[in-house]
């Protein structure tokens, strides 16, 4: 008899995405005619620039050459052109050095983020910030470590540190010890980003706590502000308590292309069963090498065409006007009477819902009355009740169209939060 894992059984209800797309998907076999504007999942909507489209197809009529092709790829995943482009673009130019053993290309973070785990004892305690992205939580779920989930949603054996308005979405340290904590910055779904100051203080206490910090950067090019951390690694002290995670998916439109990657420095440990001290990065790369095979060379030089003068023009292009987006977002929907945060440093908005309206409620009613798709805070984790993600991932006029929609959804029960 295969016995099933019964840690898949705690986990609440369906993924918060694919039960969105139930939800629209019943609205629409109910009104086939109906004119929807997704702000829901935070997937791009402009095509691959010039630039991009090149090296892939260029990378690809190599391939079909004897002198140009290529099989497997490298065991950490990247091949010195793309690991080089990454270290000299994304490290060296914000005074950071990163060496090639360091950097693991692989096919996304959403994956990275999820596998992580795998490398960490079953008992290790997690910390995350509520809300949050859930493949965070559910992942480890799925791995054992926490007991079920309360009414709010909550699993026993996770310490949740809640993002509130009080605390800019940005919530410290806890004062209790865990094992891993959880960061991302700019955050998904809050769009609120982490000052420098802040990070030093989650880095002398990661240090302190003998803590592995997971770091998320997978938003950094819609960084605004020069003087804020793109990297965790610009804070001293980070290389010996922190992982990092980036993805080409929003900062080039890679998400149906997938290339990201994840930086383990190699003075980085963790603790064995004997009290000894064991690299991650060995473990991560034992890890990588058994269980992925690369990602493929085409989507590599594309990525490679990203760091490229006209490759940086054209998706930095894109970047501002996905940004553009937000900040029309973000005043339409300030001007509607709506409590609005995030949109400067990351694509998302972050709004308050009007009095006593759930985050499921105002998804169906927008979904219903305006056409307009939307992401319930509730699904980000219990401090996400009260409030709804809005992504600036569509085109100009299908933006600015979903802010008429929003006033004229809600404008009967008033919009104030």
């Amino acid at each position: 008899m295969a016995r099933i894992n019964e840690h898949y059984r705690k986990l609440r209800a369906g993924y918060l995405f694919p039960e969105i797309g139930r939800r629209v998907a019943a609205f629409q076999a109910a009104h086939p005619d109906a004119d929807l504007i997704r702000l829901g999942i935070g997937d791009v909507t402009l095509p691959l620039s010039p630039t991009l489209v090149d090296a892939l197809q260029r990378a690809a009529a190599e391939l079909g050459t004897p002198e140009g092709f290529r099989g497997y790829g490298p065991a950490r995943g990247g091949y010195d052109f793309l690991v080089d482009a990454i270290r000299t673009h994304d490290y060296e130019a914000r005074g950071v050095a990163i060496e090639r053993q360091e950097i693991f290309v692989s096919d996304g973070s959403k994956q990275d983020s999820g596998n992580i785990q795998e490398i960490f004892g079953q008992e290790c305690a997690i910390a995350v910030t509520d809300p949050v992205y859930p493949v965070y939580v559910d992942t480890n779920v799925m791995a054992g470590r926490t007991g079920p989930a309360d009414e709010s949603g909550r699993y026993t054996g996770i310490v949740y540190l809640a993002a509130t308005e009080e605390n800019d979405f940005s919530p410290g340290p806890p004062d209790t010890s865990v094992d891993l904590a959880y960061l991302c910055s700019p955050n998904n779904p809050t769009g609120s980003v982490a000052s420098r100051e802040h990070l030093e203080a989650w880095v002398a206490w990661a240090r302190e706590r003998d803590t592995v910090l997971i770091f998320d950067a997978a938003y950094d090019a819609f960084i605004r502000d020069p003087a804020l951390p793109h990297s965790i690694y610009e804070i001293e002290g980070a290389r010996e308590c922190a992982i990092e995670m980036r993805s080409f998916s929003k900062r080039a439109g890679f998400t149906g292309v997938r290339c990201a990657y994840t930086v383990v420095p190699r003075e980085l440990t963790g603790a064995a069963a004997d009290g000894s001290r064991i690299p991650l990065n060995d473990l991560w790369a034992r890890r990588h090498s058994t269980k992925f095979n690369s990602v493929p060379y085409t989507v590599q030089r594309a990525a490679e065409a990203v760091f490229s003068p006209e490759g940086k023009k054209e998706t930095g292009e894109q970047v501002a006007y996905y940004m553009t987006n937000a900040a029309r977002l973000r005043e339409g929907l300030a001007a509607s009477g709506f409590r609005i945060f995030g949109g400067e440093h990351a694509p998302y908005i972050w709004m308050r819902t009007p009095r006593s309206i759930s985050s499921w409620d105002f998804f169906d009613r927008l979904l219903d009355r305006g056409h307009v798709v939307c992401t319930p805070g509730a699904g980000f984790g219990a401090a996400g009740e009260g409030y709804v993600r809005f992504s600036a991932f569509n085109t100009r006029e299908k933006v600015e169209e979903a802010v008429e929609r929003v006033r004229g959804a809600f404008e009967s029960g008033g919009a104030a939060g």
